[in-house]
C-alpha cells in the first residue's frame, strides 16, 4: 500500500470520527436534524468543488457527465432506500447489522461483476469482521438508537418489531428486509462501478467528489420542508460566544459548521482511497470505521463493554489482520531469518 492510500486511511478514520463527535452534540439538542446536516455538508462540498475543482466552469472535465450522473442516482436511491426501510417496522441494530453486510455484498458482486478471485483468508477475514460487527450491534441494541452514529435520516421514528408476531406486520417487515438487502447490493455496485470508472478514465478524486454531490443537491428539494424547519431550530439554540471577539452565535451553529468541515475531511479522503484502492479495501476501511464509530458510542454513554464486545472486537480485529496480510508477512519474515541463520 503506497503513502497516499495510508494518509487516505488515516484521515478518514481521523475526519470520520470527528465528525461522529459533531453529530452526536447535534443530534442531543436536535434529534431531527439529519436532513439539514446532509444538506449543509453537500453544498460546502459542492461550494468548495466550484471554486478550487471546476475554477467557475473553466476546468476541463475528465470523465463523462452521463458517468457521474449514473453515478448519483447508485447514491441517491441507495440513501432513499435506506431510510426508506426505517417505515417497514425495521429496528436501528438490524439496520446497523445490514449495513455491516457491506463487506460481503462488495465480495460477492466483485466476484460476479469483476470476475474477481479472493484467496481463503480473504473470505475468512469478511466473515470474521461482519460476525464481530452484528455481534456487537446485538448486544448494543438497547443504546444504538439513542446515538445512530451513521443514520442520515434521524427524523424517522424507529420502530421496533412487535411482541407478538402479526402476519400483516410481518409481511411488512419482510418487505423492509428486501430494501434494506437492495439497497446493500446497490451499494456494492456503486463501490464496483467508481472503481471500473477510474480504472476507464483514470484517478479524478476531487472531480468525482464534486460533481456526485453537486449533481445530488436538486435531490434535497424533497426534504425542503424539514430542512427549513430545523434550520428554525438551530437558530433558536443558546448563544454563545465566539473565544476572542465579542460576537455571539447559536451553539447549533457552532456544530454544524465543525460537523460540515470534518465531513468534508472524512468524505474527501474516501474519494482519494477509491483511486488508490480496490472497492473491497476501501470497503474494509469504512466498515472497520463504522466498526470504530459503534465502540465510540458506548464508551460516550458510559454503557458495560460487555464480553461479548470483547469477542466481537477479537474478531473485528483478527479479522483485518488476517485481510492485510499482517500474519502472512510476520511468517514469511520468521522464513527468512530461518533461512539466513542456516
Amino acid at each position: 500500500m503506497n503513502s497516499k492510500a495510508s494518509l487516505a486511511i488515516c484521515t478518514v478514520i481521523i475526519g470520520c470520527m470527528l465528525n461522529n463527535i459533531f453529530l452526536e452534540y447535534i443530534i442531543k439538542l436536535d434529534p431531527g436534524a439529519g436532513h439539514l446536516i446532509t444538506f449543509l455538508q453537500f453544498c460546502f462540498i459542492a461550494l468548495h468543488g466550484v471554486i478550487f475543482t471546476s475554477k467557475f466552469g473553466r476546468a476541463e472535465r475528465k470523465i463523462p457527465l452521463k458517468e457521474y450522473l449514473t453515478l448519483v442516482a447508485f447514491f441517491f436511491v441507495t440513501s432513499v432506500v435506506n431510510n426508506w426501510a426505517f417505515a417497514f417496522n425495521i429496528p436501528v441494530p438490524l439496520h446497523f447489522i445490514f449495513r455491516a453486510g457491506s463487506l460481503i455484498a462488495n465480495l460477492i458482486m466483485g466476484v460476479l461483476i469483476l470476475k474477481k478471485k479472493y484467496t481463503w483468508d480473504k473470505y475468512l477475514s469478511v466473515f470474521m469482521i461482519t460476525a464481530g460487527i452484528v455481534i456487537c450491534t446485538l448486544y448494543s441494541s438497547k443504546n444504538v438508537g439513542k446515538s445512530c452514529l451513521d443514520c442520515s435520516d434521524t427524523n424517522n421514528v424507529m420502530q421496533q418489531q412487535p411482541e407478538s408476531v402479526d402476519p400483516a406486520q410481518f409481511f411488512w417487515w419482510s418487505i423492509g428486509i428486501l430494501l434494506l438487502t437492495g439497497a446493500l447490493l446497490l451499494s456494492a455496485r456503486m463501490g464496483i462501478y467508481q472503481e471500473t470508472l477510474y480504472q476507464e478514465y483514470g484517478k479524478h478524486p476531487s472531480e468525482a467528489l464534486y460533481y456526485t454531490h453537486l449533481l445530488s443537491l436538486p435531490g434535497f428539494l424533497i426534504y425542503g420542508s424539514s430542512i427549513w424547519e430545523h434550520f428554525e431550530i438551530s437558530l433558536k439554540s443558546e448563544l454563545v460566544q465566539i473565544p476572542l471577539t465579542n460576537i455571539v452565535i447559536p451553539i447549533l451553529f457552532v456544530y454544524l459548521f465543525f460537523n460540515v468541515l470534518t465531513q468534508y475531511m472524512c468524505i474527501s479522503s474516501v474519494y482519494v482511497l477509491t483511486t488508490e484502492c480496490t472497492s473491497l479495501t476501501v470497503t474494509l476501511v469504512i466498515t472497520l470505521r463504522k466498526f470504530m464509530s459503534l465502540v465510540f458510542s458506548i464508551v460516550y454513554f458510559d454503557n458495560p463493554f460487555t464480553l461479548a464486545h470483547w469477542f466481537g472486537t477479537f474478531l473485528v480485529f483478527g479479522g483485518t489482520l488476517i485481510f492485510t496480510e499482517v500474519p502472512k508477512r510476520v511468517m514469511e519474515s520468521q522464513k527468512q531469518k530461518k533461512v539466513k541463520k542456516s
